[in-house]
């Protein structure tokens, strides 16, 4: 990945993103393609790949376990309402070999700012993940959900990447069915390992994507590649969920956005992230159908991936 850029290459993506007519030849808000592919790993709860057209490949693995419901000391009501809670777990991994700028300590930082982000998001009532549902024994035991992204290629806008597949990854996620019984005053858990009788996280529908728009110049531009991230003055990220809801909004870079310009970014990432969420949806739930009309006849189903957004 480039980390500098020549005059003449910012003034080419300048006159560009202006004219609407940006390197690669699409519009400032057209996305590249995206491929999703769901289920690809065995020993997680749910997975999922994104490859955002020939570059930025993202793959997240979901891990439903058991754990103690942590009380920190905090307010006595805060802490009687974490006490009936599961908790989110994430963790961002950006591969070495994805680009240089992932090497080193600076990376670690890096790593660290977009699992903070993810974290913040998923555990807040803003995620949409039920955590109420996680609980098992109030002020005992609970679900914890751990989600791992790790980038295997980096071709700009890897926030987004990560969080649409994030979403894929619960969609196929399980949790297990549990039982709690008390035997002679201690409560016991049983976990059934029927993987029919295992259900979906209660609230993955609602989990929120990221959309960012990258202001270069007047303009303004989504799923940006690494050479008009380096041309970027400022940038917004939207966090919007199914219904259009604004989840989360936070600016970075050191330009300035005009109050109008600044209303239509958000307007432009609340629509085109409720666009992502239903046609990624729609794939999902159409390629599930596909595999269990398959699996009822006995038939053997191969997961090839497909094509969630363009």
């Amino acid at each position: 990945m480039p980390t500098l850029i020549s005059p003449s290459e910012r003034d080419y993506i300048l006159r560009g993103v202006e004219t609407n007519i940006r390197a690669d030849g699409r519009g400032r808000h057209d996305l590249r393609q995206i491929t999703f592919e769901t289920g690809i790993i065995s020993q997680c709860s749910g997975s999922a790949r994104c490859r955002l057209g020939e570059g930025t490949d993202v793959l997240v693995g979901v891990k439903v376990e058991i754990g103690d419901i942590e009380i920190d000391g905090a307010e006595e009501d805060f802490g009687g309402k974490k006490a009936k809670r599961g908790k989110v777990i994430c963790s961002v991994e950006c591969s070495p070999i994805a680009s240089q700028q992932f090497a080193g300590r600076a990376a670690e930082d890096y790593n660290n700012e977009l699992a903070q982000i993810l974290d913040h998001v998923f555990n807040g009532p803003q995620g949409g993940i039920n955590l109420e549902k996680l609980c098992i024994i109030p002020g005992q035991q609970c679900w914890i959900v751990y989600i791992d992204a790790l980038v295997l290629d980096y071709a700009g806008n890897i926030l987004d990447t990560i969080f649409v597949t994030t979403r894929a990854a619960l969609f196929n996620t399980r949790v297990p069915k549990t039982s709690v019984q008390e035997n002679e005053g201690i409560m016991e858990i049983e976990v059934f390992d029927d993987v029919d009788q295992a259900e979906r996280i209660v609230g993955w529908d609602q989990v929120p994507i990221a959309v960012t728009l990258n202001k270069i110049g007047s303009r303004h531009i989504i799923d940006a590649t690494p050479l008009e991230e380096l041309t970027t003055e400022a940038k917004i990220l939207i966090i919007v969920n199914k219904k259009g809801k604004l989840c989360g909004i936070q600016k970075s870079g050191e330009g300035s956005i005009e109050p109008s310009l600044l209303s239509e970014m958000i307007q432009t990432g609340r629509t085109i992230g409720q666009k992502m969420i239903r046609v990624l949806d729609d794939n999902l739930q159409r390629e599930e159908a596909e595999m269990n009309s398959k699996r009822v006849k006995g038939q053997q189903f191969e997961k090839l991936g497909f094509f969630g957004a363009t």
